[in-house]
């Protein structure tokens, strides 16, 4: 009989995660989930939120949508500029109506750990996730199996881990012919002669894609990159709406909305 092979370790740090851990009866098996006052206060600070390839319709209404860097083009949803505050999170922990809510956030306080070549996964669930509590409202387990609440929650972040996965082919696709290049976001305050660069990120760079062959551009319209790449790159309007959602928050003008707000 050949040994049971070991499930992937959590090591290092899971992003907007304090204390992830391997899902685990014997660990876990009398915690529940109770709903906490601030529902979505564990992303309050976060400035950018990872997407995948499927929520890039929806995602593309509210946000710019970036890639982390050339080394590591993760998608990403930008949430906030300049400081750590989410402008899609209210003082009361709650998401914006009406504004697209990332999976990432959606599948909290449970998660993936996944080996890089994506062979094999495990799902993790933050321990230290203030609704995360012993005899909490809903069970993690019950007779000894998961209630039917946590193998949903399990499915979910299972496909996710999937879509993350094509979500890398897509942009080891971009990368391959050049296509993810930094870029400035520029804004222009009202009476101001110049424009001003206030953030600089990866993105899909335009001239080079309108600048592929023919032959090229036919292949990856068979694969569905360029209608997501153009996606990408109609998303980059909404950086001047990022601006506006924090101007209107923090009560500042044109001419000041640049100025960094003091946070605890």
């Amino acid at each position: 009989m050949s040994e049971a092979q070991a499930l992937p370790e959590v090591t290092g740090k899971m992003y907007l995660y304090e204390q992830p851990e391997l899902l685990m009866k014997e660990k876990h098996g009398d915690l529940g989930l109770t709903p906490t006052q601030k529902p979505f206060g564990f992303a309050a600070k976060a400035r950018a939120v990872p997407v995948t390839l499927g929520e890039i319709p929806s995602a593309m209404k509210n946000y710019p949508l970036i890639f982390m860097s050339q080394e590591r083009p993760s998608l990403l949803a930008v949430t906030g500029v300049y400081d750590d505050i989410n402008l899609f999170v209210d003082d009361n922990g709650n998401w914006e109506d009406f504004a697209y809510i990332p999976a990432y956030v959606r599948r909290y306080p449970f998660g993936v750990a996944a080996e890089e070549n994506g062979e094999r996964m495990a799902v993790v669930i933050d321990r230290g996730y203030e609704g995360l509590t012993q005899g909490g409202q809903t069970p993690l387990f019950e007779n000894d199996q998961m209630t039917a609440q946590t193998q949903a929650a399990v499915d979910f972040v299972k496909n996710y881990e999937r879509d993350r996965q094509v979500t890398d082919q897509f942009a080891k696709l971009l990368m391959q012919h050049e296509l993810i290049q930094q870029q400035s976001a520029h804004y222009t305050p009202a009476g101001a002669s110049e424009p001003i660069a206030f953030a600089q990120y990866f993105g899909v760079d335009e001239d080079r894609l309108k600048g592929l062959s023919d032959e090229t551009k036919l292949e990856l319209e068979r694969q569905g990159a360029m209608a997501l790449a153009y996606a990408l790159l109609m998303s980059m309007g909404n950086w001047r709406l990022i601006l506006q959602r924090r101007a209107k928050r923090f009560g500042l003008n044109e001419q000041d909305v640049f100025k960094p707000i003091a946070t605890n």
